[in-house]
């Protein structure tokens, strides 16, 4: 990406602004007060990998809620979670397909020499940069426990 994503963002909230559309407009502030505030507790500048590690936690938190509200027949409240999620998913990069997610886990494996499950954070900590927006890293976390269950 040309500009910084946490740039692209706040350009993103000035133009909804401008075109007062206050729903995505609200997802857009909560995306850059969850910036801003890993900024000030870090006291730094987020790069494009920590926006998206946060990005990323946002999404998995809307897809919990959105659960809840359906399972409590809040269809309000979830249609909210829903937008929000979209919103924010716009900024992520596009998904790994399963293939792809399989290809980046065996050449971890084979570039790694893991052996077995003790080299699964050797595996993780290779991976998980080329991964962050593009997949959910818990089901990632068990395919790598699965491929090493198999040496």
């Amino acid at each position: 990406m040309s500009a910084r994503l946490a740039e692209r963002i706040s350009e993103d909230m000035k133009t909804a602004l401008r075109a007062r559309d206050k729903q995505r407009l609200g997802a857009i502030r909560l995306m850059l007060a969850a910036i801003r505030q890993r900024e000030i507790d870090t006291r730094t500048t987020l790069d494009d990998p920590q926006v998206l590690a946060i990005l990323d936690k946002m999404v998995k938190q809307r897809r919990e809620s959105i659960v809840q509200y359906d399972a409590a027949a809040r269809d309000d409240l979830a249609a909210v979670e829903r937008f929000e999620l979209d919103v924010i998913q716009g900024y992520l990069p596009s998904p790994l397909s399963d293939g792809d997610i399989d290809r980046l886990i065996e050449a971890a494996v084979v570039e790694t020499g893991a052996s077995g499950a003790r080299d699964m954070g050797k595996i993780m900590a290779q991976i998980k940069p080329q991964m962050q927006g593009r997949a959910d890293l818990a089901t990632v976390s068990a395919k790598v426990k699965t491929r090493l269950s198999s040496r």
